[in-house]
């Protein structure tokens, strides 16, 4: 049988409220929507089926993601075949593009990618339970990367929304270089196990229906809750959305995730692409990538 293969691609938290840490858990319960970048800013993952599960990786940013056995592709596998007796495994090659530490959750988009693959290999259905159940098993942001499409995520990770019709909507990523631990953030929110946000109660705003435009209109009045800790960890997220905020017809500039990695949302692709051929040679040392949000 010949290999399979699948995109992994960059996660993008136009939004992030934090409502607070739980009582039970300790973890700190999210408002996110999500939603995925296009083909250029993404991983590629293939598996050649086989009797031994088995992990290559190469690609630019290969040195920075760790031992291979310990990569969550790697965890993604066990928990499947844990769950399913008899699964097929194989060997996967990823090819890694993505900065590590980035908050827009390559090793996560990584993991849903190899459940996708073995699915298919083995017969799974998509919405088969032992998948969303191996996802929730490897890692916070695993269930929403398991179906890549636009969406809201709630609680630790562990509850995704259904799929959102959202425009496609023209933005530019870039992370400075500086990886950034998601640890070190959520301690500098400062929020002790029961408390709440203080801004947990503000509604998270609807976004269905409408064009680009009505999108950004809605999302501009909220926040991710992660961006103020995360620039006292990493000051230079500061100086990224400066500089995305300074070019021409960029309507909103924030934070994904925990950082560093930030994105700007455009009217128009052309605009991005500008924007992102400039932003790349007054930075080279900078990731940079204009692509299509979805």
């Amino acid at each position: 049988m010949p290999a399979l293969a699948t995109r992994a691609p960059a996660k993008i938290n136009l939004t992030l409220h934090v409502l607070g840490r739980r009582p039970g858990d300790g973890y700190h319960a999210l408002e996110s929507l999500v939603v995925f970048a296009g083909s250029n800013a993404g991983d590629l993952l293939t598996l050649e089926p086989g009797p031994a599960l088995a992990l290559a990786v190469t690609g630019p940013t290969a040195g920075p993601a760790g031992p291979t056995d310990d990569n969550l592709v790697m965890r993604a596998a066990r928990h499947l075949a844990a769950a399913v007796p008899g699964l097929t495994l194989g060997r996967f090659r990823l090819v890694k593009r993505l900065p590590v530490a980035a908050g827009i959750g390559g090793g996560s988009s990584d993991a849903a990618a190899a459940l996708r693959l073995l699915g298919r290999l083995n017969g799974l259905a998509p919405d088969h339970p032992a998948l969303m159940e191996a996802a929730r098993r490897t890692g916070a942001d695993v269930p929403v990367c398991l179906d890549p499409r636009a969406r809201m995520m709630c609680g630790a990770g562990e509850a995704v929304g259904p799929a959102l019709a959202l425009p496609p909507v023209p933005a530019v990523l870039i992370n400075p270089g500086v990886p950034v631990e998601t640890a070190p953030v959520f301690r500098a929110l400062g929020l002790k196990v029961g408390e709440a946000h203080p801004r947990a109660a503000e509604a998270h705003p609807d976004v269905t229906g409408g064009d680009l435009d009505a999108l950004v209109a809605r999302i501009a009045p909220a926040r991710n809750d992660l961006e103020a800790p995360a620039l006292t960890v990493a000051p230079v997220i500061g100086d990224t959305l400066a500089a995305l905020r300074d070019q021409a017809d960029c309507r909103l500039a924030r934070m994904s995730g925990s950082g560093a990695t930030v994105f700007g949302l455009f009217g128009h692709r052309s605009a991005a692409v500008r924007a992102a051929r400039a932003l790349a040679g007054a930075q080279p040392g900078w990731w940079v990538r204009a692509t299509l949000l979805r």
